[in-house]
């Protein structure tokens, strides 16, 4: 792979991990407009390191929270951390059985299916839409909404539907802080992330090339560094209640799409 390459897809994986933009949305219609010899096909192995590497960078932004959690789980008590962390397991509960049971069923939805993507990106809007215009509260996120957010970033597995604006927005519209929210949906993909990255490992499937080294870590800091920047903007923007500038965006790339795909 291309140092280029590297660079622009770590960008792009780091971005759109936390922006409310579906980044496979993206890479499908990237791959229909440009042809598919046109963008860098991601080895498994590449794509294990820019999801570690959003992973990485999401702890970084909320290393104080993660260690205010850590240091509340082991006092073995039935405080605010461990109930945290309890709703981010049971969040995790959908998106593992979709996952585990239903892989290649969604697999056959990616590849060439614009159409698909177009509208998903459209039910992206409209949550944005609505989340945006959601009242502030200082409302916890509650177990039976917890596993309702776990529903959101299952169904987020679709193409076109951003797993952060699914997320946030479920949570939300039932009526959560908007802080919180984005600190849930932030923090509770972190185990998933690590959760693939084990089994892609021990399936056998990973191939390491020392010839890549160099793509490899250049793709990783890229990804990182945007992370970053996307993950911190990203809960600024929901603080400020900006969603409908990507409820726009998504609209308006969603309606390209299936214009795009209806016309070919």
């Amino acid at each position: 792979m291309e140092i280029i390459d590297a660079i622009i897809l770590g960008i792009i994986q780091g971005l759109t991990e936390f922006l409310p933009v579906s980044s496979s949305g993206h890479l499908e219609i990237g791959k229909a407009i440009l042809g598919d010899n046109s963008v860098p096909e991601e080895s498994l192995l590449f794509t294990v390191v820019l999801h570690f590497a959003t992973a990485l960078s999401t702890m970084v932004v909320f290393r104080k929270d993660i260690l205010e959690l850590l240091k509340g789980v082991f006092k073995f008590e039935w405080n605010d951390d461990l109930q945290f962390v309890s709703k981010i397991a049971i969040s995790m509960i959908p998106a593992v059985i979709v996952g585990l049971f239903f892989e290649d069923q969604l697999e056959q939805l990616f590849g060439d299916n614009i159409l698909l993507v177009g509208c998903m990106l459209i039910v992206t809007a409209i949550l944005l839409f609505l989340a945006d215009r959601a009242k502030d509260t200082q409302k916890k996120v509650s177990f039976s909404n917890a596993f309702i957010i776990g529903i959101s970033q299952a169904v987020a597995m679709l193409p076109g539907i951003s797993r952060s604006g699914a997320t946030i927005s479920t949570s939300v519209l039932l009526g959560n802080d908007k802080t919180k929210a984005a600190r849930f949906s932030f923090l509770m993909v972190v185990p998933l992330i690590f959760g693939k990255i084990g089994k892609d490992i021990f399936s056998g499937d990973l191939r390491y090339d020392s010839t890549n080294f160099t793509s490899l870590s250049i793709g990783f800091i890229a990804a990182f560094i945007a992370g970053l920047f996307a993950c911190t903007w990203m809960i600024a923007l929901v603080k400020k209640s900006k969603l409908s500038y990507f409820a726009i965006y998504c609209a308006i790339v969603g309606t390209v799409a299936i214009i795009f795909s209806l016309l070919n």
